[in-house]
């Protein structure tokens, strides 16, 4: 997922100069998790290629490793999906 990088030993201001620059290029919020989306479908597709490779003489270490990558993207996805519902539960329950 390369929208969501971690940065080490930078500034607080690269970091926010880097996310400014990445909504001007991209679009915003909404585009980046489309791509998140996208990438985790792609990777998806990929373990089912690699399990159809498998079943027809195949390479079952590419398998099990495609399908690992997919597990763990979609179990990241699922994470972030659940911190935004909690986030946005918290927005709702604040006093005007």
């Amino acid at each position: 997922m390369s929208e969501f990088k971690i940065f080490g030993s930078s500034s607080g201001q690269e970091i926010q100069q880097t996310i400014t620059d990445k909504k001007d290029s991209n679009g915003g919020f909404d585009s980046a998790l489309k791509s998140a989306f996208s990438e985790v479908n792609a990777m998806q597709k990929e373990a089912d290629r690699a399990i159809e490779e498998m079943s027809t003489g195949g390479d079952v270490t590419k398998a099990v490793l495609a399908m690992e990558k997919a597990d763990m993207s979609f179990q990241l996805m699922l994470e972030v999906r659940n911190k935004l519902l909690n986030a946005y539960d918290e927005v709702m329950r604040m006093q005007v």
